[in-house]
């Protein structure tokens, strides 16, 4: 399978690098308008995990200046979106109707009805659409997947993630272009909330925010029936210099599910008192949902474990959080 990759940034150099170890896959053609980014050289780049960028060949990969061109070839079967946040819902749309399948890195837009819509288009056009929720991919929440399938009914949930605000890119500091840091960061946590229970009938936030001091931060309770509460918390502090985190505590009738950020186990607390570890796989997430996408396609199955369905319900919650925040702490029925 050929594949075109829009966007240099951060998360376009983690994918190029990923898409290296995925089998059966040419990275055919990259788009950037940075010549330096086109050479090759990735150096220098920064996200939230750190310094991404290194020296990558793009000696046999045509190199494209616009989305038009990079479309427009007819070696290119499936494209990958690592643009801006504000341009995923648009770019996704041009490249579908330009017979290409999609993937389209986090969140699939920032309006829920754009979401939606690129859904039903991906489906009209018999195409494979995905957004890239890596977390579903990471060892550690596979892992807890795994052991919640057996544990019995949840009684309690807490997930959290947070960062420094971005000093890397100026771009992610403009709610208008990344939705800001609680919908950048926290949507990996919702949507791998509805991926265990669905959509939660409501949602109560509270928090703060204040862009120009970077700071955006929320604590968010996402209501199930016959589930215990399930707290999503985190998003941006003071930039530059506080470390990127995420974790999770799950109680459930079974047993106590705990991973710190960096953990190389899953700790099981079981209600017998004993405490055991869960073996996490070593495989590279990043790569692992690459390669799910690219096996989609070559397959012709939709993606579902990923279903594009799902990404478009995370941003409508996301969505709803924020309002409930905005109305200081006041409930929000997501059904």
């Amino acid at each position: 399978m050929n594949v075109g990759l829009l966007g240099l940034g951060f998360m376009g150099a983690t994918h190029a690098k990923a898409w290296g170890q995925v089998p059966d896959v040419r990275l055919a053609a990259v788009m950037s308008s940075d010549e330096r980014k086109l050479s090759g050289d990735l150096v220098g780049i920064e996200g939230n995990l750190g310094n991404q960028g290194e020296q990558l060949d793009f000696s046999a990969t045509a190199k494209y200046r616009t989305v038009a061109d990079i479309l427009a070839d007819p070696q290119v079967e499936a494209v990958d979106i690592c643009l801006p946040t504000d341009l995923h819902a648009s770019v996704a749309r041009a490249a579908l109707a330009a017979g290409k399948h999609v993937l389209v890195e986090k969140p699939i837009a920032l309006d829920p009805a754009e979401a939606e819509a690129l859904v039903a288009q991906a489906a009209a056009a018999g195409k494979i659409l995905m957004a890239g929720q890596v977390l579903r991919f990471v060892p550690s929440y596979l892992a807890l997947r795994e052991q919640l399938a057996t544990s019995g009914p949840i009684r309690a949930a807490f997930f959290r993630r947070r960062c420094s605000a971005p000093a890397w890119s100026k771009w992610l500091a403009d709610p208008a272009k990344s939705g800001g840091g609680v919908f950048d960061l926290l949507i990996h946590d919702v949507d791998y909330c509805i991926s265990l229970w669905g959509v939660p009938t409501s949602v109560r936030a509270s928090g703060y925010e204040d862009m120009a001091a970077g700071i955006d931060w929320i604590h968010a309770e996402l209501r199930y029936p016959g589930l215990g509460p399930v707290v999503i918390t985190g998003g941006w502090h003071h930039p530059k210099s506080y470390p990127f985190s995420m974790e999770f505590t799950v109680v459930a009738e079974a047993a106590t599910y705990e991973w710190p950020f960096g953990g190389a186990v899953v700790k099981r607390y079981g209600a017998d008192g004993e405490a055991t570890d869960v073996a996490l796989t070593e495989a590279d997430a990043f790569a692992a949902e690459l390669a799910y996408f690219a096996d989609c396609v070559t397959k012709g199955h939709q993606p579902d474990f990923c279903p594009p369905s799902q990404s478009a319900a995370s941003v409508r919650v996301m969505m709803q959080m924020l309002e409930s925040r905005k109305r200081q702490g006041e409930e929000i029925l997501c059904r």
